[in-house]
């Protein structure tokens, strides 16, 4: 089953600074999490041009095509950039980690999703959305979608209610699956009633966490999961260092948290749908597909950040092929 991802196209950049004259320069608060404009963005890639930076390509469905094609899942990854270096990066960085791009671009800047680490460690997030949420339905094509057999959509596109709906229409007539991920529980209770009609009418694959499948039902994880259930083929909710559970047709099953000490769970969901999706790639029961989702979301959670480091992926390799027999 190669799988095609729909969803914001940010880079994620770390800023190590070396004073916190930076955030008064810009307009920010220390440790918020903000949404930014244009000329905030300029401000900063103006100030990190002397800073320690990092770069990785980011944003929920991003890092799961990613880890999928890590593992050998055939992934393609549908997204708006600017033609800026940063648009560049994402593409070459998608390509080395074997996702195919499907990437609408325009003009001016990408967005991005930056860090900004002051001297005492404290964490300030400015996210610039840029061009990465104006798709337009008719931008992605039958074309795109036809190589595929699932669809994989991020929450937060659920902003643009037009091309959600759409494209979900059209992959269900090429005769894909549609999995959706909540997201976050904010974008639950925003978009409830879109939600409570496409759900029943398009999805196949349902994710969310304990806080969006209790946003959405007004149910217990192990309730939520049922009734989700009944609505979708299957419905998976992540309970942290309790796993996750898995509904399908009625039933529902656990699935044990794999891993050591949180240190990090920043892309833990994102990697958890990456374990579920490669397993329904390969044909694997709803248990082994949940077993690698754990097994990923173990490793994501040990690391700053939202990526595995490359040599782990080896070893996780032989530990998905011991889930598979």
């Amino acid at each position: 089953m190669n799988t095609i991802g729909l969803g914001n196209a940010l880079v994620d950049v770390l800023l190590r600074l070396k004073s916190d004259d930076v955030l008064t320069e810009i307009g920010m608060q220390k440790g918020a999490m903000d949404m930014i404009q244009q000329d905030q963005m300029v401000k900063i890639r103006q100030s990190q041009e002397s800073l320690e930076c990092s770069q990785a390509p980011g944003g929920s469905v991003c890092n799961t095509m990613r880890a999928m094609a890590l593992l050998g899942a055939n992934t393609g990854f549908i997204g708006k950039i600017g033609t800026d270096s940063v648009g560049t990066y994402y593409k070459e960085a998608l390509q080395k980690a074997g996702v195919t791009s499907h990437f609408i671009q325009t003009e001016g800047i990408s967005g991005s999703c930056t860090v900004l680490i002051s001297p005492d460690g404290e964490r300030t997030m400015a996210t610039f959305l840029g061009p990465a949420p104006t798709i337009t339905p008719d931008e992605i094509t039958e074309e795109m979608l036809s190589a595929y057999q699932c669809i994989y959509i991020e929450g937060y596109l659920l902003v643009n209610e037009e091309l959600v709906r759409t494209t979900m229409r059209k992959a269900k007539q090429l005769g894909l699956k549609v999995a959706l991920d909540l997201s976050n529980f904010n974008i639950v209770n925003a978009f409830r009633g879109l939600l409570e009609d496409i759900i029943p009418n398009y999805v196949d694959i349902l994710f969310s966490n304990e806080s969006e499948a209790e946003a959405f039902t007004g149910k217990n994880a192990q309730e939520a999961v049922r009734l989700l259930s009944e609505q979708v083929e299957v419905s998976l909710v992540t309970i942290g260092k309790e796993g996750a559970l898995v509904g399908s047709r009625g039933q529902v099953f656990a699935i044990p948290a794999d891993g050591g000490k949180a240190i990090d769970t920043t892309g833990a969901g994102d990697h958890f749908a990456a374990g579920f999706l490669y397993g329904q790639s390969v044909g694997a029961t709803l248990e082994q597909s949940a077993r690698i989702g754990s097994l990923l979301a173990g490793h994501i959670i040990e690391v700053v950040g939202a990526q595995i480091p490359d040599d782990k992926w080896e070893q996780i390799k032989l530990k998905v092929n011991s889930i598979l027999d």
